[in-house]
């Protein structure tokens, strides 16, 4: 008689973990728009920390190239930042004459200009108004005008209050400038000796030295590029008869416009047709600074940037023109200007952290 073997229990399937909670929807839109009230309401402390970040990050790599002459890194930043406020002055001082006399007659060009359009429209406009007295008078409405008045309340003393808080944010950006270009590294150590595990700490410095290293030379790589953009379109205008320091004054502005992709193109190619027609008298003539400025920009758009900064440093266009619409909505043109910069240094984040290189190719 045969014995029956034991019935043995099949293994149970370890328990399935259970589903991690997500977020409602509601909270996390609400959580989204406290974010965006809390950057706009807290600007004022924002933007002079951002703009300070962002000049240490141009003059990091010039720091270091120091430091590989022996010279302190204190002393290295000392000498960027009084370098760069050095130039920025100069600059300044060499601008202000044309600033200045462009904004005297900008009124009287602009009424020269509207005359001229007026008279280039003025068949169209008596074509408009033959036909809105034509109607009027179908409908049996007597030709009564009605007079608009605006009143407009100037406040003296708006000017008095707004210059020291300008004053105070310059200083600002320039104090915290030097010390986020003096601290920077020590700063980084203190945040790590935060965290708990040596391995953290070490991928941790790893991710941010790369950040830091690349977010300097795209930085410092584009600022350079601008600079060259402006210098070329002020050589182009001198050639075309225009004042040095009228010329430089509008590299200046090229230069400073192309921190800002497409919109800032738009805007300087606006200026250039503007400052042409007020310029030069023959309007052939008058489109050759837009022309000039609009070949300058395809050449590095399309040639010089992605030779130099190569695909790493792409971002999708859709992507880019949605952060300037939002950082300029935030933060007007100081947003403009930081916009891609902070655009390139969250795809950075996020081609470095597991999981997350999904996001990033959606940024590219």
């Amino acid at each position: 008689m045969s014995e029956s073997l034991p019935e043995v229990a099949a293994p149970e399937d370890p328990p399935a973990p259970a589903p991690r909670p997500r977020s409602p929807t509601a909270l996390v839109v609400l959580a989204t728009l406290a974010v965006g009230y809390t950057l706009w309401a807290a600007q004022s402390v924002i933007l002079p920390v951002l703009l300070a970040m962002f000049f240490a990050l141009v003059g990091n790599p010039i720091i270091r190239g120091l430091q590989r002459l022996h010279i302190p890194r204190f002393l290295g930043a000392v000498l960027v930042l009084l370098g760069g406020l050095t130039g920025s002055g100069a600059l300044a001082v060499q601008l202000a004459g044309p600033a200045s006399d462009w904004v005297q007659e900008a009124p009287q060009q602009m009424r020269q200009i509207s005359r001229q359009v007026q008279a280039l429209v003025k068949p169209v406009q008596q074509a408009n108004q033959a036909a809105e007295s034509f109607a009027r008078a179908a409908a049996g409405e007597g030709s009564r005008k009605v007079q608009v008045i605006r009143t407009q309340l100037d406040d003296p003393y708006k000017a008095l209050v707004r210059t020291p808080k300008l004053a105070a944010s310059a200083l600002a950006v320039v104090l915290l400038t030097l010390f986020f270009m003096i601290y920077g590294d020590s700063l980084q150590r203190h945040v790590l000796a935060l965290l708990p595990t040596r391995q953290q700490k070490r991928f941790t410095a790893d991710i941010l030295r790369s950040i830091e290293r690349e977010i300097s030379r795209y930085v410092l790589t584009i600022s350079v590029i601008n600079v060259v953009l402006g210098l070329a379109l002020a050589g182009a205008l001198m050639l075309l008869g225009i004042a040095l320091p009228e010329a430089l004054l509008w590299g200046t502005v090229a230069a400073l416009l192309n921190f800002a992709p497409y919109v800032g193109p738009l805007l300087g190619i606006a200026l250039m047709l503007l400052m042409g027609f007020v310029q030069f008298r023959d309007p052939l003539t008058a489109f050759l600074p837009a022309l000039c400025y609009l070949a300058l920009h395809t050449l590095e758009g399309q040639l010089v940037t992605p030779v130099v900064l190569g695909r790493s440093m792409a971002i999708s266009p859709l992507m880019l023109i949605l952060a300037l619409m939002l950082f300029g909505w935030l933060w007007g043109m100081v947003g403009l200007l930081l916009a891609v910069p902070l655009l390139v240094c969250v795809k950075l984040v996020l081609t470095r952290l597991d999981g997350m290189q999904g996001w990033a190719r959606l940024l590219e």
